[in-house]
């Protein structure tokens, strides 16, 4: 195969992984940040990771059977030209980076404030050796075994330990945060598809560690006050599952 028509080939492979590789939708406004900002880079890296290996195929071909090989002559202007563009390229990267890093959803600083009356739900979560505990706000409703979402509502998690480090981490969510013993620490997520997840303690917390994990349920707004008063009615503290047709459609991951 000749040389011009592999690098051919490879531009075509490379095309094809950039169209295979577009994310899913997002199933939350985390998700969405952090795809986005992948996207982002990935469509700076592509042409680097191609020109750089385009350049090497090159070399390889016109210089394999060099014999007298010859020192490189110095060109200011190809060495200001790409160290330019690599400055351009890092501030680009940087830029994009501290958008994502800043906002509430992502850093935990940011997400240092409280819920709006009305606009959103606050839900204290108690970490332990192994297993979670999750308190509805002012609800009176506590829950041991699954953690009940909101579909497109703002949601505050206020996360303690009362042992060793834990993590509180929903993969589908985007949604990542490590808790502290004797510290509360803050996050936020604001989910945007009903379904079901998983959450993980992605902290090595013990011989139990491995079970520590919950289902994460995310139900529209009907769906959630029907269990919510369900709850209500019950007891303050119910540790009962909601009907599993709840969800029946959504997606589950």
């Amino acid at each position: 195969m000749r040389p011009s028509r592999a690098l051919s080939w490879l531009c075509v492979f490379t095309l094809g992984a950039v169209v295979c590789s577009t994310p899913a939708a997002a199933q939350s406004v985390n998700r969405a940040a952090i795809n986005e900002l992948n996207e982002q880079l990935m469509y700076v890296a592509l042409p680097l990771t191609l020109f750089v290996e385009l350049m090497l195929v090159y070399a390889i071909y016109r210089f394999h059977n060099n014999d007298d090989p010859r020192p490189t002559v110095d060109d200011p202007a190809l060495e200001v030209t790409w160290t330019a563009a690599t400055g351009a390229i890092l501030v680009f990267v940087g830029i994009s980076g501290f958008f994502v890093l800043a906002n509430p959803y992502i850093s935990p600083a940011s997400a240092d404030s409280t819920v709006e009356a009305g606009e959103g739900i606050e839900i204290d979560v108690l970490t332990y050796q192994w297993g979670y505990e999750f308190s509805y706000g002012d609800t009176g409703v506590t829950t041991s075994e699954t953690l009940y979402l909101r579909n497109d509502t703002d949601v505050r998690f206020t996360l303690r330990s009362t042992d060793v480090i834990h993590s509180f981490y929903i993969p589908e969510l985007g949604l990542k945060q490590d808790i502290f013993p004797s510290q509360e620490t803050v996050a936020r997520t604001h989910p945007t598809e009903n379904g079901t997840h998983r959450l993980y303690c992605a902290e090595l917390c013990g011989s139990g560690h491995a079970r520590m994990q919950a289902p994460v349920v995310v139900l529209n707004q009907s769906e959630y006050d029907d269990w919510l008063g369900e709850q209500q009615e019950a007891g303050t503290n119910s540790m009962s599952t909601p009907d599993a047709n709840a969800t029946a459609g959504a997606n589950t991951n």
